[in-house]
């Protein structure tokens, strides 16, 4: 199995994920200083169903976990899902008046 590797390319406002060097698919996004808006991901055909979208709805989502402070906002479907089917990611898309007390 070949390694996904994901990267942050802000001059495209976009997460790369490539395998062996290739581009496999991205998720695009906007972002301002309060939140990071994920509005669409594609995974290039050749590369479905080898785990490129969750590895970078993961990646992307704990990048954003590390610079701490930006809620997420999935607008892509994918996205939303992704995060539906994994709750421990779901504090990200709080407002901080939502936040649990």
């Amino acid at each position: 199995m070949s390694v996904i590797d994901v990267t942050d390319n802000p001059n495209e406002r976009r997460y790369e994920a490539r395998i062996d060097g290739g581009l496999a698919g991205f998720a695009a996004y906007e972002l301002d200083a309060a939140r990071i808006v994920f509005t669409h991901t594609e995974v290039f055909a050749e590369f479905e169903g080898r785990g490129v979208g969750s590895a970078l709805a993961r990646t992307a989502l704990d990048d954003v976990r590390g610079r701490g402070g930006l809620r997420v906002v999935p607008r892509c479907p994918f996205f939303r899902g992704w995060i539906d089917a994994h709750p421990d990611y779901a504090d990200l898309t709080r407002r901080p008046a939502e936040e649990p007390r």
